[in-house]
């Protein structure tokens, strides 16, 4: 049996899924961080929920790249998750 990333080194040969994907890496990259922050602070969804004052399934969405998250949505999540927000804007490769 394939593992995923077997089947992802196999998908990433052909030149229009690579486009896509990579198209994707820097929404990926805040998911990551998103999750990352939320279970560094030992929270569950529920609980940060309840912090930010909203409910668990605004989180799930949220977490789940979902819709397009405001800078002041994302400042609200790093205060209760204990982080920074920090937004840089870098050349284009």
């Amino acid at each position: 049996m394939r593992d995923i990333r077997e089947w992802l080194a196999e998908q990433m040969q052909d030149p229009e899924f690579k486009r896509e994907y990579d198209a994707l890496e820097e929404e990926f990259a805040l998911l990551t961080s998103l999750i990352r922050a939320r279970t560094r602070a030992g929270l569950t969804q529920e609980e940060l929920a309840d912090r930010m004052g909203t409910t668990q399934s605004v989180i799930a969405r949220l977490e789940s790249g979902r819709g397009k998250p405001s800078t002041r949505t994302l400042e609200r999540y790093a205060k209760a998750t204990g982080t920074k927000l920090r937004i840089t804007l870098e050349a284009a490769e």
